[in-house]
């Protein structure tokens, strides 16, 4: 898993050099996230029936934000690509922040392309309420095509490429913390996707565990997000 001189030459979008650890989680956090989360799934799982279709923008799926719904927020409309999926080819997932504010799929893609890449690098953009509504999923051309992404940093860039999913949340997470909603839609959807494409824990990375950066930002609960990512063994 070598990085070619080709990809090498390519830019990505940027990140913060790493400075800092993240710190701990108490006890008491975990338990309010992990039942937020357990009342938001019913206790039935990850995997839920559709609430009204997705609503295409910029050659992508749109899925509704928290508040859209009347019950369990679905994502399994994911899974409406427009090509067979390609199982084969998804062996992880990665996690990153735009590093700004705000952000819709229309910006993140002018701003890719100002990068040189062929639109939209990640294969799900998840909204904060700027822009982008709050915990609403935006599926990707990539993701809808079973195409490779266009995000990731370090000496395995190309396998991570070609291999892994890219999962982005608006923000920036070194400087405020992710919406409620954000981080609640973003475990359902890794959970989602590594039961469905028999991806394991330990194959889900925050891209600061791939390269010296602080992606997806000091803020980033990691502590929670891997305590409900525990029921995936």
């Amino acid at each position: 898993m070598t990085r070619s001189s080709p990809k090498a030459a390519r830019r990505k979008p940027s990140s913060r050099r790493r400075t800092a650890r993240q710190k701990g989680v108490s006890a008491r956090t975990k338990v309010v996230w992990g039942s937020l989360l357990a009342a938001m799934t019913g206790g039935a799982g990850m995997l839920f029936m559709l609430e009204g279709a997705g609503m295409p923008r910029l050659d992508g799926m749109a899925l509704p934000a928290l508040a859209a719904t009347s019950g369990p927020a679905s994502v399994e409309g994911i899974f409406r690509t427009r090509t067979d999926l390609d199982r084969a080819r998804w062996k992880a997932i990665v996690i990153h922040h735009t590093g700004a504010p705000f952000g819709t799929p229309e910006s993140i893609d002018a701003a890719h392309r100002e990068l040189g890449l062929r639109g939209l690098g990640h294969h799900f953009v998840i909204g904060n309420g700027s822009g982008l509504g709050d915990g609403e999923i935006h599926a990707g051309y990539r993701w809808l095509d079973q195409l490779p992404g266009a995000h990731a940093l370090g000496e395995q860039a190309e396998w991570f490429d070609r291999h892994s999913l890219s999962i982005c949340l608006v923000g920036d997470g070194d400087r405020r913390q992710f919406t409620r909603a954000q981080i609640l839609r973003t475990s359902q959807l890794v959970m989602t996707l590594a039961r469905e494409l028999d991806i394991p824990p330990d194959r889900i990375y925050l891209q600061k565990e791939l390269a010296p950066v602080t992606d997806p930002g000091f803020h980033f609960p990691e502590g929670v997000f891997r305590e409900m990512l525990a029921g995936l063994r």
